[in-house]
């Protein structure tokens, strides 16, 4: 284990669950939103992955005091992958976050992270730059595949969308100038971009994730079994998205052949009050054709369903070449991050090797806690 040498007194701790209390004001304190309680114990005790595990997987860790007050934390959550026919074990972070007197120590939390024996691959898909330094340190590398430097997004209500953005560069009048200006950008982008037209295919909204689903995840894995693959169980899609279900903040999109499904997308809101922004995001799409052609229908449905509910805007980001090909025939807007998001680690050679090829990478912000 690392050891930094400093006058102040911190030691790092193994997290429980009963810490969420703290835990959630040190998240508060730095702008990040906190989870309820039941909502941050989820993460664990209801995840397929970390019931197997049991006791043997630490939450992750508390950087405290010599008040035994919390001054930083790190969350450790394990995911199962599948990769060339072989089950992965996956630690993903979660909500890296130090109090700004004590950020020299909190190279210590990672090095909690890393030192893990247990783990085939450390993944995140949500590191800002703030956290890059420390990422590299333990000679992490990019994700070699995806654009997780920037978005693409469309506009699917001008005058709130605008506010959003007046809002965030704190021009006066925010709201009254956006509905000066909704009209002639209205008119600007609909001269400037296609017409989202529905294909023939039926496209179904469903409330749940059923049976079908587990169908779905056999042939994919069995399709697919050269990529690097989340599991995508129906028990795992639940887990995942379970509070998103429950608040109704979360579209599920099939398009089905009878009782068999073909492809699905799910979309997921990620609003950000401060600005006054609505958004929702594409959080994961698998087909088992050939190409992504049935992500065009499915889009075109949920932006027709962001217009008539009052969202604003509704965003991509980090999919392969192959389904980002394909978005860009409907002309998205781009916007570009402060630095890339998506970074790996494996924990043998011979995975290492193997990650190295982008034709095995196939991320979305389902994977790690992007839409958890």
């Amino acid at each position: 284990m690392l050891s930094v040498s400093n006058p102040v007194s911190v030691k790092v701790r193994d997290i429980s669950l009963e810490d969420h209390a703290q835990v959630a004001e040190l998240e508060l304190r730095h702008g990040l939103e906190a989870k309820t309680l039941d909502e941050w114990k989820h993460l664990w005790i209801d995840n397929p992955t970390y019931r197997k595990l049991a006791k043997s997987w630490p939450i992750g860790w508390a950087l405290e005091d010599s008040n035994q007050k919390i001054v930083g934390y790190i969350g450790n959550i394990p995911l199962t992958y599948k990769f060339q026919g072989k089950k992965l074990l996956v630690a993903a972070t979660h909500a890296w976050v130090v109090d700004s007197q004590y950020r020299g120590y909190s190279i210590l939390l990672l090095d909690y992270f890393f030192s893990q024996t247990n783990v085939d691959l450390y993944l995140t898909t949500t590191l800002n730059r703030a956290a890059f330094e420390g990422f590299q340190l333990f000679k992490t590398s990019p994700v070699p595949v995806g654009e997780w430097d920037s978005t693409r997004f469309w506009i699917t209500n001008y005058s709130g969308f605008l506010d959003s953005v007046l809002t965030a560069k704190e021009v006066p009048f925010a709201k009254l100038l956006s509905y000066a200006l909704t009209v002639p950008a209205f008119i600007k982008d609909k001269l400037s971009r296609r017409v989202f037209r529905r294909k023939e295919f039926h496209v179904e909204f469903v409330s749940n994730f059923d049976d079908r689903f587990d169908t779905f995840w056999e042939d994919l894995q069995s399709i697919r079994s050269r990529l690097l693959l989340a599991t995508r169980t129906r028990q795992t899609l639940n887990w995942h998205f379970k509070y998103a279900l429950l608040r109704d903040e979360v579209w599920i999109v099939c398009i089905a052949d009878g009782s068999r499904l073909l492809a699905y997308s799910v979309f997921y809101f990620q609003h950000n009050p401060k600005f006054r922004l609505k958004r929702v995001r594409l959080a994961d799409f698998q087909s088992l054709r050939d190409d992504n052609s049935l992500l065009l229908p499915m889009l075109s449905a949920a932006i027709e369903r962001c217009r008539s509910n009052g969202i604003h805007m509704l965003e991509v980001a980090g999919l392969c070449p192959a389904k980002t090909k394909v978005i860009e025939k409907l002309r998205p807007y781009h916007r570009k991050l402060s630095s890339w998001f998506a970074f790996y680690k494996a924990n043998n050679v011979l995975l290492s090797e193997c990650l190295k090829d982008p034709q095995v990478w196939d991320l979305s912000w389902f994977d790690t806690d992007s839409s958890l």
